[in-house]
């Protein structure tokens, strides 16, 4: 089977093309920069220059493939009446897709979206990634759509400054923290086992944490550096992201997840697409 990835080069993305290209999938990247995205990609991933903008570079990409998967996301900048990958381009993918014997489309999407109209939270962000997944669903393709809780690999990259984890508020419920290795596993998985049927699956690792317990666990089994833990008030970022639209998303963001009361729910997924393996103490102890 020949799969197309857009998203490739992102800390999500590339777990899963390089998943998808070990296990012998004829794999494709739509990427920006040839130069950049083959620092970060295997040779065995061929790749595509252009975006979701350049209908005709995106043509190109998909006419070939037999499935797409989609690795969408809204930047921390962006504002609600700009052009969106998850809408305006997620729009064009399916309009050539169409068009193409593509027999599959798989989207990464989020669990904790559907906190939204919970305890009067309403936020446009959520309302994007909901219509992303109703366009998938409407477009005529077979479907797969993942929604994971929150990633590990946060404690890499969103939520450290330096040798500190940086946390906002109170964590009110405990999340099942999925390493992106094996969700790219899972993705590899659904992909060998299915033909036409649509399928839905949340995304949860083994263990459940707070926050502050996730932070505390990841800090406590990090051997390569000493790190601590620091709080702010939700009330500061939400003050603050009157001026920044970055710090906005951020408070938005944290306020959803400090409060979405998250149940194990991916009884199915383990069973189809097996259980993932990787625990926060070991994923802390790897480079």
């Amino acid at each position: 089977m020949k799969i197309g990835v857009i998203g490739a080069t992102g800390m999500l993305g590339q777990p899963v093309a390089k998943a998808l290209a070990t296990s012998g999938f004829r794999t494709t990247a739509l990427v920006r920069s040839e130069t950049m995205a083959r620092k970060k990609l295997p040779p065995s991933i061929k790749l595509v220059v252009g975006d979701l903008k350049d209908l005709q570079a995106l043509e190109k990409f998909i006419q070939d493939q037999d499935a797409v998967y989609l690795n969408l996301n809204l930047k921390q900048e962006e504002k609600p009446g700009e052009w969106h990958a998850e809408r305006e381009g997620l729009q064009n993918i399916l309009s050539i897709a169409r068009k193409y014997p593509v027999k599959r489309i798989a989207m990464i999407s989020s669990l904790v979206m559907f906190y939204q109209g919970m305890n009067n939270f309403e936020w446009w962000v959520f309302r994007v990634k909901k219509n992303a997944v109703e366009m998938v669903k409407e477009s005529g393709m077979p479907f797969t759509i993942f929604y994971p809780s929150t990633f590990m690999e946060n404690f890499r990259h969103t939520y450290r400054q330096g040798n500190r984890i940086l946390l906002a508020g109170e964590s009110k419920h405990k999340m099942w923290f999925i390493a992106a290795n094996d969700f790219a596993k899972q993705v590899v998985k659904s992909f060998e086992i299915f033909n036409d049927e649509n399928r839905e699956y949340s995304i949860q690792g083994p263990e459940a944490f707070t926050a502050e317990e996730a932070a505390t666990e990841y800090v406590s089994h990090y051997p390569y550096e000493k790190l601590s833990i620091s709080k702010a008030p939700l009330g500061l970022l939400k003050f603050l992201g009157k001026f920044s639209q970055k710090i906005n998303y951020g408070y938005h963001i944290v306020n959803a997840l400090n409060n979405y009361p998250e149940k194990f729910v991916s009884e199915k997924t383990w069973q189809e697409l097996g259980k993932p393996a990787t625990t926060l103490r070991e994923f802390a102890r790897q480079t």
